[in-house]
């Protein structure tokens, strides 16, 4: 299920060859193959794509979702290099799933998490459904053992805490990990009354879920919601951060797997994912539920690109040491 990164994504306009103040992405980038050994890596992070939207179909959902990592990583590579001094970006390749074998590549992907953690480097995991999510967290607990605090905030408007009975799907994620890891904590920020049933806010309240409604979410207001997040991280060792595009308003982010009539601004998004990849005990990202094939004039997936760039530029494990 794993694919090497390619060279030939990685393309774009060439303003300089020799002067990096106007490099771009592309001309930045590493190649890193994780069927080969891996070295301890400083001050670097890794994209890996997650090819997959058997979650989403399983959900009832629009498919598209697994030509994203392509398309974002394409629209990443276009855009300039602002990142400091020292830091390393790297595309670690793609796990796909194959045949609808949604757990066993979610399985996959959480082997690669856990290598890239390993080495050092902070993983940006492109989606894919949110089934991404799950992955991602089997990665960051095996790279952090069992007993580790571990804090997950996701940026959506769905808490996604459906009953697996028949299997999980792209809106189980969160309860199956609730239910399997009680040194987990969950905090949703953009929570829309009209994308979740009653029963699934009683769900979350039986749960311990922490949220912060979309209607509450306002630029008057983002002080009230930094301090919630911090207090969220203190209360666990590290912290992980999902990213759903369906909880930016449809008229912002029409590519997506269930696109919403109201919804977080982009510049809001953007305010919340610089303060959460700043925090010292943030550790990975991901980013789920682009659609381009639905997309209008590829803007959900600039705006996915642009939220990418936006983590890598905050994130303090990228930033020198002092």
């Amino acid at each position: 299920m794993y694919q090497p990164p390619e060279a030939s994504c990685w393309t774009g306009r060439v303003d300089s060859v020799s002067d990096e103040r106007a490099f771009r992405l592309h001309q930045r980038i590493r190649l890193l193959d994780l069927s080969g050994p891996l070295t301890p890596l400083e001050q670097a992070a890794a994209f890996i794509g997650f090819v997959c939207d058997e979650g989403v179909r399983r959900n009832q959902g629009r498919q598209g979702a697994k030509e994203a990592p392509a398309a974002v990583k394409a629209a990443l590579a276009r855009l300039p290099w602002h990142l400091p001094s020292g830091a390393s970006i790297y595309d670690a390749g793609d796990i796909v799933c194959a045949d609808g074998r949604l757990e066993q590549s979610q399985a996959e992907l959480g082997k690669a998490i856990a290598r890239l953690l390993q080495s050092g480097v902070a993983p940006v995991v492109i989606g894919g459904g949110h089934e991404t999510a799950y992955g991602h967290y089997l990665g960051v607990r095996a790279a952090l053992g069992p007993n580790a605090r571990l804090g997950i905030i996701n940026i959506d408007a769905h808490f996604d805490l459906r009953p697996y009975d028949n299997g999980p799907t792209s809106g189980t994620m969160f309860r199956q990990i609730l239910d399997e890891d009680k040194q987990v904590g969950y905090c949703c920020l953009g929570i829309q009354r009209l994308g979740n049933t009653a029963a699934l806010f009683a769900d979350a309240e039986r749960y311990g879920c922490e949220y912060i409604l979309e209607e509450q979410l306002t630029a008057g207001a983002i002080e009230a919601a930094y301090e919630r997040i911090e207090q969220f991280a203190s209360r666990h060792d590290s912290i992980i951060l999902t990213i759903c595009m369906d909880a930016i308003s449809a008229a912002a982010a029409p590519g997506v797997s269930a696109p919403s009539p109201f919804g977080l601004s982009p510049s809001l998004a953007r305010a919340l994912i610089r303060r959460i990849v700043s925090h010292p005990k943030t550790i990975s990202v991901d980013l789920c539920e682009v659609n381009p094939l639905v997309d209008e004039g590829g803007k959900t997936v600039a705006l996915a690109a642009a939220f990418c760039m936006e983590a890598l530029l905050h994130f303090r494990r990228l930033q020198p040491r002092r």
